[in-house]
């Protein structure tokens, strides 16, 4: 396995036009899953600014398993 820094990570913009679905449907998939990175800003009087990027592997994982439960 590569480790993290080295694997290409992609946005959820990427991921949401290479997949032909929503920006913040792709988000609500790859929030809680292992391995995505999350960078938060807050500033005072400001709303919070979350930035995720999702490894290759995790947006293979993701793929797989919703293509799995479409077959079925």
């Amino acid at each position: 396995m590569r480790a993290p820094f080295e694997e290409q990570h992609f946005t959820v913009k990427e991921l949401a036009r290479c997949w032909k679905l929503s920006a913040e449907f792709v988000r609500q998939l790859v929030a809680d899953e292992p391995g995505v990175t999350e960078w938060v800003r807050q500033q005072p009087g400001r709303r919070r600014y979350r930035v995720l990027r999702v490894p290759r592997s995790v947006a293979e994982r993701v793929y797989r398993r919703a293509i799995t439960k479409a077959g079925n």
